[in-house]
């Protein structure tokens, strides 16, 4: 089978397509025929091995390999059907149409990936398509974490930093389904795209400092690991909730100092990407309370220039990468 390979970290061009032996489900297991794939930020940094937050570099390192990659096609988040199954799996049949997250596993820029019939997966609604299947369990599952702990209520108002992002799209459409009012930041070439979302606010990071507009908000999620957490904490409302989704080691310490000895709260508990979560939104985007927002979607023969574009943010949407065909 064909795939996007690495055998080395590096730029998008260590990035190459190859043929590969195709994998054989297990007992426990399902292979899926990848349909379409998202390409992400993780993608990125684990090609790279250039994080934004340092603190979990050694063990991801050890984990992932030392001086090159141990697994060589990347690919978290996808969309495909169901090829075969593994005789104990009884909770999916061959031709499923189904979408979810492969874990640490990766795997999903190839034609074919195992997962365990306890992985977090989901069938497709019938009236979504391949491509905005892949572009919604990263952004979806994680967005829809945050905005249940912020426990956001109808009529609040919330501030998304970094908005334009996978996640963030889908935390503003997400914040607007729970009834908020929301606010976002990110560069002005992504102003009609948040807008369109729902946004009522857009702070264009380039010319302004969303902290000295004079307005404060009820929550601030703040997906910017280089932001001032001093910032995010003055444009609280008393009382207010901040949520973290990429922490330095300091600002989770300052999370626990504001949390304890202020009426404000900080927090950045991660994403567990449950399978009833995905279920959830799988019914979410059926009833079109939510929508994925893709960029384009690409060849596999264009890898390179798919995370180039996640790289440098230059992108309105996510994107995704056709697979089988």
């Amino acid at each position: 089978m064909k795939a996007v390979v690495y055998y080395k970290y590096g730029s998008p061009e260590v990035l190459q397509i190859a043929d590969i032996a195709k994998p054989q489900p297990k007992d426990n297991e399902l292979l899926i025929k990848v349909r379409a794939a998202e390409v992400t930020k993780a993608d990125c940094e684990m090609r790279s091995f250039n994080f934004p937050v340092k603190w979990f570099w050694l063990p991801l390192r050890l984990a992932i390999g030392i001086f090159k990659p141990r697994r060589r096609v990347l690919g978290g988040y996808f969309a495909g059907e169901v090829a075969d199954l593994g005789e104990d799996v009884t909770n999916f049949k061959v031709g499923d149409r189904v979408f979810g997250s492969t874990g640490l596993r990766f795997g999903a820029h190839g034609e074919y990936v195992n997962l365990p019939d306890d992985q977090t997966l989901a069938l497709i609604p019938d009236s979504i398509g391949y491509e905005a299947a892949a572009a919604t369990p990263l952004g979806a599952m994680n967005a829809l974490h945050f905005m249940r702990l912020a426990n956001v209520k109808a009529g609040e108002t919330v501030l998304i930093n970094g908005a334009g992002g996978s996640i963030g799209t889908f935390a503003l459409q997400i914040a607007r389904d729970m009834g908020a009012e929301v606010s976002v930041v990110d560069s002005g070439i992504k102003e009609e795209m948040l807008r369109a979302a729902g946004a009522v606010e857009f702070i264009d990071y380039r010319q302004a400092n969303f902290a000295d507009q004079g307005k404060s908000y009820d929550v601030v999620f703040d997906m910017v690991a280089s932001s001032a957490y001093r910032d995010c904490i003055k444009v609280l409302k008393p009382g207010g909730r901040l949520f973290l989704g990429n922490p330095s080691i300091l600002k989770m310490i300052r999370c626990a100092l504001t949390t304890r000895f202020t009426d404000k709260t900080a927090k950045f508990t991660f994403a567990k990407e449950t399978q009833a979560e995905l279920l959830e939104l799988a019914a979410m985007l059926e009833e079109v309370r939510i929508t994925a927002i893709v960029d384009r979607v690409m060849p596999m023969e264009d890898a390179a220039k798919a995370h180039r574009l996640v790289e440098t943010e230059q992108r309105l949407g996510a994107i995704v990468l056709a697979i089988a065909q």
